[in-house]
């Protein structure tokens, strides 16, 4: 069964850093590209990172310069440094196995809720 659990989102203020987990287990994990997702209020999901099993990596222009996504092979965990973050990063977080940037394979994890405030 696949399994993706994000969690260390919270609250921050504007300026502030986070980081994100999101443990999988189920499936070969080096198999697979794997991105972060974020869905804000009254907003339909986006993406906004992702890498391939070699570490290369994407990023939307919108957090381009302040996140950075790695991954443990080891633990079988994909991270997400948020840096310098502003009130429109608010925002559920996703983490997904995918084919490619923009390519997405199911399941959904339960996601984890980042704020930005002051």
């Amino acid at each position: 069964q696949v399994q993706l659990v994000e969690s260390g989102g919270g609250l921050v203020q504007p300026g502030g850093s986070l980081r994100l987990s999101c443990a999988a287990s189920g499936f070969t994990f080096s198999n697979y590209y794997m991105s972060w997702y974020r869905q804000a209020p009254g907003k339909e999901r986006e993406l906004v990172a992702g890498i391939t099993s070699g570490g290369s990596t994407n990023y939307a222009d919108s957090v381009k310069g302040r996140f950075t996504i790695s991954r443990d092979a080891a633990k079988n965990t994909v991270y997400l440094q948020m840096n310098s973050m502003k009130p429109e990063d608010t925002a559920v977080y996703y983490c997904s196995r995918a084919i490619m940037w923009g390519r997405r394979v199911a399941p959904w994890g339960q996601g984890t809720q980042v704020t930005v405030s002051s």
